[in-house]
């Protein structure tokens, strides 16, 4: 078989059945990076204003594609920071459905997958979405809603879903990634 042409192609899981994420954005960060395959680099596209920073690793669901053309976002809860680039393996615990609206553009959904690193020792235990705190997820929702108002647009918070949802969604996004859609 031929290795993917860039990280966007690679497969959405791996030989054990683990999820991959491709990490864009480290926890911790203010720079937002965006993985441009026909690059294969990541590109810096914004920088969050001091005082705000990503929660938790940021990256994206390789061999996906949500309803806006891009891959899956991921939110991935691991025990420290990975470098930009890093492919993690990780479990889909759930998702927040979510509608997003940029500046001078229409409304979208744009749901964020919420995983765990499966190496990671903190979130072992961590198997589906209640066993994340009510007011971590809440301050994962204020972070986009906050960070999305930064840049203009609107984040709105449509519901809260375990992994069985999480896995229909990619599930839905690697069918659209595979019909090139």
């Amino acid at each position: 078989m031929a290795a993917p042409s860039s990280l966007d192609a690679l497969p959405a899981r791996n030989d054990a059945g683990e999820w991959l994420a491709v990490i864009e954005a480290t926890q911790g960060t203010r720079h937002k990076l965006k993985y441009r395959p026909e690059w294969r680099a990541f590109v810096l596209s914004g920088v969050l204003p001091l005082g705000l920073s990503f929660p938790y690793d940021f990256g994206f669901l390789p061999s996906t594609r949500g309803d806006g053309g891009d891959p899956l976002d991921v939110l991935v809860l691991a025990d420290e920071a990975m470098a930009p680039g890093t492919v993690a393996p990780c479990r889909l615990v759930g998702v927040i459905e979510a509608e997003q609206q940029d500046e001078g553009e229409r409304a979208k959904r744009n749901d964020r997958l919420l995983a765990v690193a499966e190496p990671s020792h903190r979130y072992r235990e961590c198997r589906e979405l209640r066993d994340i705190a009510a007011a971590a997820l809440e301050e994962i929702e204020h972070f986009f809603v906050v960070y999305n108002a930064h840049k203009g647009g609107r984040f709105t918070p449509l519901a809260r879903r375990g992994a069985a949802a999480a896995a229909r969604l990619v599930e839905r996004g690697r069918r659209c990634y595979a019909s090139g859609r």
